[in-house]
C-alpha cells in the first residue's frame, strides 16, 4: 500500500516555517502518544536544528501507558524537553508551562544578565496534520483560539497567541513529508487519521490493524467484538461484519462498512489503548 501525499499548501507551509523560525525561541512539536516515531516530521529537525525542543506527546490518554513511558525517556535522552498529555484536558497544563520554561531556561538567563527582563518565550507549536495542535492552543490558553477538527488540514495559515506575560505561541499549519521511506510510517499515519481516508484503502488498512491487534495486543478483538482470534484478518474481518450487522442486501458482507468502523473504534480508543511502535523498532524516526 503506497502513501504519497504532499499539496502544495504543505509546501507552502514548509517555506513559512523556515522563515518564521528566525522569530522563536522554542519550537514545540506535538506527536501522537500511539505513533511518536513516526508522526514525527523529520523536516522540522533539519530546520530547528539550533531552537530549543519541546515535545508534547499528545493523546497519551490512547495509547499503551507503558510503551509512552518507554517513548519520553527515549526522547529525553535525545536532549528534548518531553511531556504526555491529552490536550482536551486542562489538567496537565502547569506542567506545560514549566516545561516551556525549563527548556528555555538558558535564553531566560541570558536576556536576564543582558538586562533584558519579562521579555515572553516565544514559541512555535508544530506537528503533523490531525495531532492535536490546535485543541491543545486552546486548552492552553482557556479559550478558542485556533480552528479544531477530527481532519487533517483544518489550520490553514500562521497565527500568534498570547497565553501569558510569559508565552506567546505561533501555531502553524500541519506538515507531512513528501514521501514515506518506510511503509510503516505511512500505514501508521493513515490510522490515526493524518491522511485523509477519502485516498486510502480502508480494507487494507483495516487488515493490517487487525494483524497488529491479534499479535501485540491479544484478547482485544475477543473483548471489543466477541469473536474467535485464531483465523487470518480477513477471516477477522468476516467475523466482526457478521457480529456488527455489517451486511448488504443480499447477505453479502460489506467490508467498507465495516473496516471504517474498526477504524473508528481504534482512533476513539473503544479498541484498547494501543501503541503501535516502539523506539526500538527503528527506520523512519531516525530520518533527517
Amino acid at each position: 500500500m503506497q502513501f504519497q501525499w504532499y499539496p502544495g499548501h504543505m509546501m507552502k507551509a514548509k517555506r513559512q516555517m523556515q522563515e518564521d523560525l528566525k522569530l522563536i525561541d522554542l519550537i514545540i512539536e506535538l506527536v501522537d502518544a500511539r505513533i511518536p516515531g513516526a508522526s514525527r516530521n523529520p523536516d522540522i529537525d533539519a530546520l530547528g536544528k539550533q531552537k530549543s525542543r519541546l515535545i508534547l506527546m499528545n493523546k497519551a490518554d490512547l495509547a499503551d501507558e507503558k510503551k509512552t513511558e518507554s517513548w519520553k525517556r527515549y526522547f529525553m535522552d535525545k536532549g528534548y524537553s518531553a511531556v504526555c498529555l491529552d490536550a482536551r484536558s486542562k489538567s496537565g497544563m502547569k506542567k506545560i508551562q514549566n516545561a516551556i520554561l525549563e527548556a528555555c531556561k538558558e535564553k531566560i538567563e541570558r536576556n536576564r544578565r543582558r538586562g533584558i527582563l519579562n521579555r515572553p518565550v516565544r514559541a512555535m507549536v508544530v506537528g503533523i496534520p490531525n495531532v492535536g495542535k490546535s485543541t491543545f492552543i486552546n486548552t492552553y490558553a482557556g479559550k478558542a483560539c485556533a480552528k479544531t477538527g477530527n481532519r487533517p488540514g483544518v489550520t490553514k495559515g500562521r497565527q500568534w497567541i498570547r497565553l501569558n506575560k510569559n508565552t506567546e505561541l505561533l501555531d502553524t499549519p500541519g506538515i507531512l513529508w513528501p514521501k514515506f521511506e518506510d511503509p510503516k510510517a505511512g500505514l501508521y499515519l493513515a490510522l490515526i487519521g493524518s491522511i485523509r481516508d477519502e485516498i486510502l484503502n480502508l480494507n487494507e488498512m483495516a487488515l493490517s490493524l487487525l494483524t497488529f491487534c491479534k499479535e501485540a495486543y491479544p484478547g482485544a478483538l475477543l473483548e471489543r467484538y466477541d469473536i474467535e482470534e485464531e483465523a487470518e484478518a480477513s477471516g477477522l474481518l468476516s467475523q466482526i461484519a457478521r457480529k456488527r450487522n455489517c451486511v448488504k442486501k443480499g447477505e453479502e458482507l460489506d467490508f467498507d462498512r465495516v473496516s471504517t468502523l474498526i477504524l473508528d473504534d481504534f482512533r476513539s480508543g473503544r479498541l484498547g489503548r494501543f501503541t503501535l511502535e516502539t523506539p526500538e523498532d527503528g527506520g523512519w524516526h531516525e530520518r533527517g
